[in-house]
């Protein structure tokens, strides 16, 4: 009887995004290697879900509004909050963390499950099979713009390019800049957040005061020129939202919507060189 090698689904201990799966460790981690996030000094680590349970490393659920909950390892990867959004067809997990657990799993299956996985762009991608296979194969939505990024496909992912109502209620369209796919979730109907919610990944980002910005890297501080931030912000100026959340759990609001406009506007006035007379 030949015996079958054991393969492994394996984790960046940096970013938390999933490879494989391969009976061997992965050589390099294509997303840490790119200019938006960064291989540490002390260089390439892999990890796995079952390395970082033994660990002591946990899912938390916790209420963030009304019918939206954050599911997050804050120690784990990239450390994102997930979005957890109910709606009366589903529930759409956003941006997935690099972590699953049985009690993480009963906890969400308590609130009504998953029915639809989405992650803003490549470094919020984390267990996202994972997420699906626990949730009866729940179908992943990939940009077909960032599909290259995918370290894991599974039959339950399938990619898009033109917006479209995921779960009742909920559209997503891409807005680009971070990433040329990088998403946004339009939730236009939550029970108490006036005219919409604006799920926004790294696209759109709060900030100290109150206001927005827009990068190409936030860690390596990277920034967008001017046409890219005007692009994004006229996109999203087509709709009307009180309230906006980023992928960390910070957010923005009420009158969000005109917080991005004006944060919008700054960026670009201090990018053009419109301001160099105050430096």
């Amino acid at each position: 009887m030949v015996q079958q090698e054991q393969v492994t689904t394996w984790l960046c201990a940096t970013c938390g995004v999933e490879r494989g799966p391969s009976p061997e460790q992965p050589e390099r981690c294509d997303i840490c290697e790119d200019e938006r996030q960064y291989v540490p000094a002390s260089g390439q680590r892999w990890t796995t879900v079952a390395r970082l349970q033994a660990a002591g490393r946990v899912v938390t659920v916790e209420p963030a509004a009304e019918r939206l909950w954050f599911v997050g390892a804050d120690d784990v990867g990239i450390g994102q909050q997930a979005a957890l959004v109910q709606t009366g067809g589903g529930n759409l997990l956003f941006d997935p963390p690099g972590l699953i657990d049985d009690a993480s799993v009963e906890r969400v299956r308590a609130l009504g499950g998953i029915a639809a996985i989405v992650a803003s762009h490549p470094h919020m991608y984390g267990v996202q099979s994972a997420w699906s296979e626990a949730f009866d194969d729940a179908p992943v939505w990939i940009a077909e713009a960032d599909q290259q990024w995918v370290g894991r496909w599974t039959p339950a992912m399938r990619t898009w390019t033109e917006p479209f109502e995921v779960l009742p209620g909920i559209v997503l369209d891409q807005v680009g800049g971070h990433f040329p796919g990088s998403t946004v979730a339009l939730w236009s109907d939550p029970p108490s957040s006036g005219r919409g919610v604006l799920l926004a990944g790294d696209a759109i980002f709060p900030v100290a005061d109150g206001g927005v910005t827009f990068l190409r890297s936030y860690p390596n501080r990277i920034p967008l020129s001017a046409a890219v931030v005007r692009r994004i912000a006229e996109h999203v100026g087509r709709w009307q939202y009180d309230h906006l959340y980023n992928n960390f759990g910070a957010a923005i609001g009420p009158q969000a919507d005109a917080t991005v406009q004006w944060s919008a506007q700054r960026y670009v006035d201090w990018v053009s060189g419109a301001n160099d007379h105050l430096t």
